[in-house]
């Protein structure tokens, strides 16, 4: 089985669900309605003829540490090369800066095709794409000009350096030091791990970004600086010159994603340069973490997409057992029971696709809408979907993985299949940028109180719009939706003012339910979108009209239709855990 973009469904979302056609305008000026299909039909070669065929292959050979550095898997350097001169690094990116100028939107629908051809390989623009969006936020003139040309074009890749190993989440517990130089650059010394490509032979200069502390820096995390550390230093006249002191020292034996080179990074000495001010790298550091955790739930698209692929090819071919209508051992896609898994896995993911795409469009819109009261409200959208963008997506694509293999039965079990491959690829994503669970945490604890509850509440009344909608149709089966979509959002509802009264009161409460309230609000807000997609559909007379609507209800009548029950979990469920914690885990 090869990964096949889905282009008729991303378009869809694109255009019906997040309403990209918001963003053409001044800001936008070389973007119009046309462009959508014939980028996503390109980058849908690339991702299906190039990268998707190096996918099980790369899984099996991996990324090996020589004497030389880190080598890519067979294949991969001629695909990136692809990859960059399609242009593909620099869509979304400034035109001033050799990019395209496009909306990142368009951007993020190429890379949940990366991912979901070839997880290993989308990692290593997700990362330039995190390090692009830092320099332009927050380096100087000199920094921008020497290295953002370059890292637009894909001619060099870039990395994000923030774990060690005593400083995981917390980064304020980090020991990298930046020692100032005469020249006005700093000498870096410490040790980072999990660094995501933090080598390879795909590029001749990788351009990490590095989280150290200066000697008289703060304790904790209002000390942490950002430098711009690249692996080989680059001259006045942009030539290459010598290599710095900064070199991968070993590779992590993980469970999946073996062709992405995850690097323990040793830095002795190296040279890099200040990026923003000193002591302000935190800020430089969630620059980089927000486009990252609507990247990585990305992933978790992709992954889900080429899971559903995966299965839906093997239950159309595998034969087993008897069915109405078939003469011999049936093909087990006429089985109901594996059907409603498929019908499962594309619901989720496509609701999930949707949250993410909705999630780009906002944050596309903070910056380039009218008036400052649209781009507030934008930004205040974005900043409530990214966290669930990044967690529900990317348990989805877990979940949705794991049902994969399910299918595939003991197949599924066996390595050489890609089934098992893409649920060991996808267990990372719920862990990377910020665990599922701390995204919970900043859901509840910040984005809640955000502008007074604004967001949340806009988003709530936004759900109830689509179910009246739905209703006014006069059609019996979206008027059962509807029913399904207004009782999970006033289950929202409960569940919001409890965990904001809660936050403020008796906060352990509160963060006790913190997960289950962000499962919660992605499926209400994943079942608007499919609601809304059904009745965008009405007027198509194509398939997409029948998918849709059959999408949308039985996520209506699945998902949605327990989420009145799921309230209790989040308002009562820390009681008994929280009261015996002693007697539970011997804290007193």
């Amino acid at each position: 089985m090869s990964y096949r973009a889905p282009v008729e469904d991303m378009a869809f979302a694109l255009r019906q669900l997040a309403g990209i056609g918001r963003l053409s305008g001044d800001h936008f000026e070389a973007f119009d309605d046309d462009l959508i299909d014939p980028i996503l039909e390109e980058a849908g070669k690339l991702a299906s003829d190039v990268l998707a065929p190096l996918n099980q292959a790369g899984d099996e050979q991996g990324a090996q540490l020589t004497g030389d550095g880190v080598v890519a898997p067979h294949g991969f350097a001629e695909a990136y090369r692809q990859f960059a001169e399609g242009g593909w690094m620099g869509l979304a990116a400034p035109v001033e800066w050799g990019g395209q100028g496009l909306p990142r939107t368009l951007s993020n629908a190429v890379l949940e095709m990366l991912h979901g051809s070839n997880t290993s390989f989308g990692l290593c623009p997700m990362l330039s794409a995190g390090a692009i969006e830092a320099l332009l936020a927050h380096g100087g003139e000199a920094e921008k000009k020497k290295y953002l040309p370059r890292l637009i074009s894909g001619e060099w890749t870039g990395t994000m350096n923030l774990t060690e190993p005593q400083a995981g989440s917390d980064v304020g517990a980090l020991k990298t030091k930046a020692v100032p130089q005469d020249d006005g650059s700093y000498q870096i010394s410490g040790q980072k791990i999990y660094i995501t490509w933090g080598d390879h032979d795909m590029t001749d200069n990788i351009i990490h970004l590095v989280l150290a502390r200066l000697p008289d820096a703060p304790e904790g995390s209002r000390g942490i600086s950002l430098f711009v550390v690249p692996k080989v230093l680059v001259n006045e006249d942009g030539s290459l010159g010598a290599r710095n002191g900064v070199e991968c020292i070993g590779l992590e034996k993980k469970i999946g994603i073996h062709a992405s080179p995850t690097c323990v990074m040793e830095y002795d000495g190296a040279t890099g340069w200040l990026v923003g001010e000193e002591n302000k790298g935190l800020a430089c550091m969630f620059t980089m973490m927000n486009a990252a955790r609507l990247n990585v739930g990305l992933e978790g698209v992709g992954v889900s997409e080429a899971a559903y692929q995966t299965a839906y090819a093997y239950a159309n071919e595998r034969k087993q057992g008897r069915a109405e209508g078939v003469d011999g051992p049936a093909p087990i896609l006429h089985h109901a029971d594996i059907r409603r898994t498929l019908t499962t896995m594309r619901a989720h993911t496509m609701a999930a696709r949707a949250i993410c795409y909705a999630c780009g469009v906002a944050a596309d819109l903070s910056d380039a809408a009218e008036d400052e009261a649209a781009r507030e409200a934008a930004r205040l959208r974005e900043e409530l979907l990214t966290p669930i963008a990044k967690a529900w997506s990317t348990d989805t694509g877990v979940e949705m993985a794991s049902l994969g293999v399910q299918i595939h039965g003991g197949m599924g079990f066996m390595n050489e299949t890609l089934a098992a491959q893409l649920y060991r690829d996808a267990r990372i994503a719920p862990i990377y940028e910020g665990t599922n669970g701390i995204q919970a945490i900043d859901l509840v604890g910040r984005k809640l109180s955000m502008a007074g509850g604004r967001a949340m509440d806009e988003m709530i009344d936004e759900v109830r719009e689509t179910a009246r909608a739905a209703r006014e149709t006069n059609d019996p089966q979206l008027g059962q939706i509807a029913d399904r979509l207004v009782a999970s959002a006033d289950a929202l509802r409960e569940a919001t003012d409890w965990m904001k009264a809660a936050m403020k009161d008796e906060r352990e409460k509160g963060l006790s339910g913190a997960t289950a309230y962000l499962e919660l609000a992605g499926d209400v807000i994943g079942g608007h979108f499919l609601t809304k997609g059904a009745l965008s559909a009405r007027a198509d007379n194509s398939s997409l009209r029948g998918r849709m609507t059959a999408l949308a209800g039985f996520f209506a009548e699945t998902s949605l239709a327990e989420a009145p029950g799921r309230v209790s979990g989040i308002t009562r469920g820390g009681d008994s855990f929280l009261a015996e914690s002693e007697a539970l885990f011997g804290l007193s």
